[in-house]
């Protein structure tokens, strides 16, 4: 039975997935991959999956002899990612409450969600919870806001034109660049050889106004920040200003988009 979603839901995630997985996740799939050591015949487990780009990179190195599962709460990236894997397990649940035996993974793999649990301890338990003794887990979050290229100045901006809450939405994915607070937040949870590593990104938009306008109208009402549409055409005009450095020759929109690899390991006892 495919996973049921609205009409609505199911727009917004294939929006999601035809431009932010091409123009910022895609890329970042094969190295938390590559760092997790996912070997074929094992079982995956991919949490917070959205449209499921890691899940499906997951599925390539277990292989036909190895399982992948993968959960998120959105019933809309669920219902784009199950149409395009249906061989992958797709559930519905909350990272701080996965429903799973314990010991029944043997990698546990997270792209950029973390930042958004309600209780990330509780999560790094779960994850904990339901992998193998001596199983891997890797983890992707944004490098801090003021790593990245471009999206300081459009934080500045939305804060100048919308005031504090529209820019606190988009500060929101940067919240865990601390490395040492990171690493801290993992050994925490009784994961063993904690390793951080920083990896550099190309963020790769059509035009400044596709990159800022999916922000506004998706990313930001996501987060309970809804703009008037005269504060919404006002900032976009701003931003063909503000964000002109970053276009190429060709129109379209690159800057460097750092993020953090967290890397380590369930002790066997």
């Amino acid at each position: 039975m495919g996973i049921k979603a609205t009409e609505e839901e199911f727009a917004a995630a294939t929006a999601y997935e035809d431009l932010h997985v091409p123009a910022l996740f895609r890329q970042w799939a094969p190295r938390v991959a590559e760092a997790a050591q996912i070997r074929p015949g094992q079982r995956v487990l991919d949490i917070a999956c959205g449209t499921g780009i890691l899940a499906r990179e997951a599925a390539r190195h277990s292989g036909t002899n190895g399982f992948v599962a993968a959960v998120d709460i959105s019933p809309g990236m669920l219902a784009v990612a199950s149409r395009q894997a249906p061989e992958i397990e797709w559930r519905i649940a909350p990272a701080e409450s996965l429903p799973f035996g314990d010991d029944s993974f043997d990698v546990v793999v997270s792209q950029f969600g973390l930042m958004f649990f309600e209780d990330r301890p509780a999560a790094l338990r779960e994850m904990m919870r339901v992998l193998a003794p001596g199983g891997r887990i890797a983890a992707a979050v944004w490098a801090s806001l003021e790593e990245s290229e471009a999206y300081p100045i459009e934080v500045a901006l939305l804060e100048r034109l919308a005031g504090r809450p529209a820019a606190d939405a988009l500060r929101a994915p940067f919240v865990l660049g601390d490395i040492d607070e990171l690493g801290m937040l993992f050994e925490n949870s009784g994961m063993a050889s904690v390793g951080v590593a920083t990896h550099h990104g190309r963020a790769r938009f059509p035009n400044i106004r596709t990159m800022v306008e999916a922000d506004l109208r998706g990313w930001l009402p996501v987060m309970g920040v809804v703009l008037a549409e005269e504060e919404i055409v006002r900032i976009l005009e701003e931003a063909e200003h503000d964000l002109g450095e970053f276009v190429t020759p060709g129109g379209t929109v690159e800057f460097d988009s750092p993020a953090h690899i967290v890397t380590g390991h369930k002790p066997h006892c």
